[in-house]
């Protein structure tokens, strides 16, 4: 195909950009205010602009272990951040800083016990007191939903998981290999080799990532090449290898219980995860539940994300998504402006306080004993508080008329 001229002066124009300035990406993070610390937990909130009054329950975005907090500010024009900040919404973020060596005895239960839980109250507390939507990305979605199941008394007023794979097993990259996993019964190079490095190290985190999209990783130059004159595709580019440039390490422990109880022993196929000397029952959640898939995820594919959809027996509501992109594309991909985000902006006014108050009633405000009653007595009753339908709920999956095409979506209601 032959360049028309104004996509051959774009292209020398961006060509030029990246070689004088460095980039065409716009890579200025949100400015955000550090409000709790503590042994691996940061919580910041984004401060408010100035031409915007921020008003709402507020949003706790939660990180993965290993990926850094770009995830959620990729880039401006990309950044879920930006979005929820500029509509007034209180936005915060728990990241966990650079994992060294010392860390490497800490275990899952940092995060589901201290880390989760700690960050959800001093949001709620920072707001006002008001309940708090919690959104986790990846292993972050779930280190929320284990810490909600657990803490049914946190103050929670609705939970987001995106791309969380719950059952392994669905996933291409380990399916095959989970059986020869299992003969080296916790003594195979993988065991030591964590062990002595006391977790896994960043070159190897970023390998794994970028392994997980091996064919964009093969083609990027090509498309690279054949879309010089797109400055957007260009600048995603650009943002998207600072993001896989800035992995951080798995402290040991951590990757030891991920690699036995997760990528091994699928441990949140049963409904119960122990921990610690205890066990945790998914289905104890009472909050509303919205769940993400991405289309091209290889990491967590629609199947081994939607796993989590039949264990949620309690909760108020649960409603399942496939949306365009791949594992971080889903989150922070350009098609997510107009579908990922547009999604959940629906899902946190639908179950903000605001709009219930608006409707002359209040929904319960935390996942807790009280809260459960409150919808189980709803249900029974067959009147309970009314809440705005969106469109499309005959069933988790089926969304017909979305703005996103997505019949796989609709094939997996069957």
């Amino acid at each position: 195909m032959i360049p028309k001229p104004d996509q051959m002066v774009s292209a020398a124009s961006n060509v030029a950009q990246k070689t004088l300035y460095g980039g065409l990406a716009d890579l200025r993070p949100m400015p955000r205010t550090l409000i709790d610390e503590g042994q691996l937990r940061e919580v910041y909130h984004y401060r408010p602009q100035a031409t915007v009054k921020e008003q709402g329950d507020p949003v706790l975005l939660v990180t993965p272990l290993a990926a850094p907090s770009l995830c959620y500010d990729l880039r401006r024009s990309c950044s879920l951040v930006e979005h929820f900040v500029t509509q007034g919404r209180p936005t915060y973020l728990v990241e966990y800083g650079e994992v060294s060596f010392k860390n490497r005895s800490l275990g899952l239960e940092h995060w589901v016990d201290e880390v989760v839980p700690t960050a959800i109250r001093e949001v709620s507390k920072h707001a006002g007191g008001r309940p708090v939507h919690v959104v986790g990305w990846s292993l972050g979605g779930i280190f929320m939903m284990l810490a909600a199941a657990d803490d049914l008394d946190l103050p929670i007023a609705s939970l987001t998981v995106v791309g969380s794979p719950w059952d392994v097993s669905q996933v291409p990259m380990i399916a095959p290999l989970r059986p020869l996993l299992n003969i080296a019964a916790g003594k195979g190079p993988i065991t030591g080799a964590y062990r002595l490095l006391g977790g896994a190290p960043k070159p190897l985190v970023r390998w794994a990532f970028q392994l997980s999209s091996f064919q964009k990783l093969i083609t990027k130059p090509l498309a690279v090449a054949t879309h010089l004159d797109d400055t957007d595709f260009l600048a995603q580019v650009e943002a998207v290898d600072r993001f896989t440039a800035n992995m951080i390490a798995y402290p040991g422990r951590s990757f030891g219980q991920l690699y036995h109880r997760f990528i091994k022993g699928n441990a949140l196929m049963g409904g119960v995860f122990e921990l610690d000397d205890r066990e945790i029952e998914i289905g104890a959640i009472a909050a509303p539940v919205l769940v993400f898939a991405g289309s091209t995820d290889g990491i967590a594919p629609a199947n081994a994300v939607k796993a989590i959809v039949p264990q949620l027996t309690k909760a108020a509501e649960v409603r399942f998504e496939i949306v365009p992109g791949g594992h971080l594309g889903m989150l922070t991909g350009r098609a997510a402006r107009t579908t990922t985000w547009q999604v959940l902006d629906e899902w946190v006014d639908q179950w903000s306080t605001d709009a219930e108050q608006d409707a002359g009633t209040r929904p319960p405000t935390s996942t807790g004993k009280a809260a459960a009653k409150a919808v189980k007595g709803a249900r029974n009753s067959g009147s309970g508080k009314p809440r705005k339908k969106a469109a499309s709920r005959q069933a988790i999956g089926s969304n017909p008329s979305r703005r996103h095409s997505s019949a796989s979506s609709r094939s997996l209601a069957k």
